[in-house]
């Protein structure tokens, strides 16, 4: 009775297979069953798993048994630290009732699941992921500093062409356009000396002459338009 392979070294979640190969005498008739052991820290063997000759194959939570005529599989599925150990299998002939024919023993180590590998992998996308986050957010502001800016701009543009900037007057009260100056009548006084002609003069006597014979007059020319500042000026110069 064999057993292959000596060793197995596979990660907890996997499955480990182990072949039993046995020679017995070319008998048909010959009836036998092969029991699986596990030693654990180099105690006491415990059986496993039974399967004879004539057994299809079986399975169990644990394990899957397949029976090659002279070889014999085992699987061992969803692999856990303390599954291991040594393992081995025996044979049992029904001939010899009390003769169990062992195999050697093979050495199965589990180790720990691989979780670094997944543990270093993720880094590397997050060192990759946080420059790109870092742009795209930087570029959003500055999208949306850009909006604002125009919108200010375009404000003040539609504004300041609207001739709608408002002004405060001292009382409180805004003015939305300029007004117009008031209109000022301006009346001006003008002195000039009248002369008579002596035809059509009264005469008076030396007896009856005043002290002061002389006449003044005010004359008003009213004027078609009302004189604005401007006007007044001119008319000034």
């Amino acid at each position: 009775v064999t057993l292959f392979p000596a060793m197995l070294t596979l990660p907890a979640g996997g499955s480990a297979t182990f072949f039993c190969n046995i020679s017995v005498e070319n008998d048909s008739s010959s009836e036998y069953s092969l029991n699986w052991y596990k030693e654990s820290n180099h105690s006491q063997a415990q059986k496993i798993a039974e399967i004879s000759r004539n057994n299809p194959p079986m399975q169990t939570e644990k394990y899957v048994l397949t029976n090659h005529t002279t070889v014999f599989k085992i699987d061992i599925l969803n692999l856990h630290q303390n599954d291991s150990g040594f393992y081995y299998c025996g044979l049992i002939t029904l001939f010899e009732p009390d003769k169990v024919v062992e195999s050697s023993r093979s050495h199965l180590v589990v180790t720990a699941a691989p979780e670094k590998t997944n543990a270093t992998d993720e880094p590397e996308i997050e060192e990759d992921n946080p420059p790109d986050y870092i742009k795209a957010v930087l570029l959003g502001i500055l999208l949306l500093a850009g909006v604002v800016v125009l919108l200010i701009f375009g404000y003040l543009t539609v504004t300041y062409r609207r001739g709608g900037m408002m002004m405060n007057r001292p009382d409180g009260v805004s003015l939305q356009k300029e007004e117009k100056p008031p209109v000022v009548s301006v009346s001006t006084v003008d002195y000039g000396v009248l002369a008579f002609q002596h035809d059509q003069c009264t005469q008076v006597s030396p007896d009856v002459w005043t002290v002061d014979q002389t006449e003044y007059a005010t004359i008003i020319f009213p004027e078609e338009k009302p004189i604005t500042p401007e006007r007044g000026k001119k008319h000034q110069d």
